[in-house]
C-alpha cells in the first residue's frame, strides 16, 4: 500500500505572529509545485490565526503544538477543539517528548487529548520515543510500544488508518545526533507491527509514520526510502523557509 509522505515542521516556541507569516510566504512558492507530499507547519497558539489566513488557498496545513480533551472549562493555559476548528486547523502535535519531559503529560493524558482532537476533525501526530537511557539498556522497543499502545486506546482500527504517529528518539532531538536510518526503521516497524496486533493489519498498513529527530535537507531522501518510514516531523529545520523546503521536496 502506497501511504501519502507527511512533512510537518514543529516550530516549537518560536516565531511571533510576524515571523510567522513572513515564513509561511517564504514557504508558499518554493513547496506550491509538490503534489505528493502533505505540508503542515505546527506553531504555537498565538501565530495560528495569523499562518492560517496566509496559508489559504495554498498546500500548506496548519497544526498545533497542543490541545486539551475537554471542549471548555476551567483550564488555564489550555486551548481547545472548538478553537482551533474556528481557526481551521487540521492537525495537532501531541505527546512531544519536550511536552512530557517539561510539563507532566502522561501516556493517559497523550490518548485523551488524541481521541478529542480525532473527534473534533483534528488528526493527531502522536509522538513517541526513548531517552539514550532507555536506548542503551536495549528495551526501547518495549518502551515505544508501550507508549503507543497507551496512546491508542479506545480508538477503532478504522480511526487508527486516519492517525499520524511521530517516532521521535529523544537522543536525537535538537542535539545534531540523527538515528541512523535502520534505527528509524527497525522502531517504525516496531510501532507498525504493535498496530497490527492491537488492531489489524488493515489499520497497520495504513496509518502513517513520522521521524523525528534533527532531520535536514541531506538525510531526508534515505530517511524515505525505508519501508515504514512515512515523512518527518521536522524542528529547528522547519523554522527556515529553504530548509524545511528541500527537506519536503526531497
Amino acid at each position: 500500500m502506497a501511504r501519502r509522505p507527511i512533512i510537518a515542521g514543529n516550530w516549537k516556541m518560536n516565531n511571533t505572529i510576524a515571523a510567522g507569516v513572513k515564513l509561511i510566504n517564504e514557504l508558499k512558492p518554493l513547496v506550491a509545485d509538490n503534489k505528493e507530499v502533505d505540508v503542515v507547519a505546527c506553531a504555537p497558539a498565538t501565530c495560528l490565526s495569523a499562518i492560517a489566513e496566509a496559508a489559504k488557498g495554498s498546500n500548506i496545513a496548519i497544526g498545533a503544538e497542543n490541545v486539551h480533551w475537554e471542549k471548555s472549562g476551567a483550564y488555564t493555559g489550555e486551548i481547545s477543539t472548538e478553537m482551533l476548528n474556528e481557526i481551521g486547523v487540521k492537525y495537532v502535535v501531541l505527546g512531544h517528548s519536550e511536552r512530557r519531559d517539561y510539563f507532566g503529560e502522561t501516556d493517559e493524558g497523550v490518548n485523551k487529548r488524541s481521541r478529542a482532537a480525532y473527534a473534533a476533525g483534528i488528526t493527531p501526530i502522536i509522538c513517541c520515543g526513548e531517552s539514550l537511557e532507555i536506548r542503551e539498556a536495549g528495551t526501547y522497543i518495549d518502551h515505544v510500544v508501550a507508549q503507543i499502545n497507551a496512546a491508542l486506546e479506545g480508538f477503532t482500527a478504522a480511526e487508527v488508518a486516519e492517525l499520524v504517529i511521530a517516532y521521535e528518539p529523544i537522543w536525537a532531538i535538537g542535539t545534531g545526533k540523527t538515528a541512523t536510518f535502520e534505527q528509524a526503521e527497525e522502531v517504525c516497524k516496531a510501532i507498525r507491527e504493535a498496530v497490527a496486533k492491537k488492531f489489524d493489519q488493515a489499520a497497520a498498513d495504513a496509518i502513517r509514520i513520522q521521524y523525528g529527530g534533527s532531520v535536514k535537507p541531506a538525510t531526508i531522501k534515505d530517511l524515505m526510502q525505508q519501508p515504514n518510514v512515512d515523512g518527518a516531523l521536522v524542528g529547528g529545520a522547519s523554522l527556515k523557509a529553504a530548509d524545511f523546503s528541500a527537506i519536503v521536496n526531497f
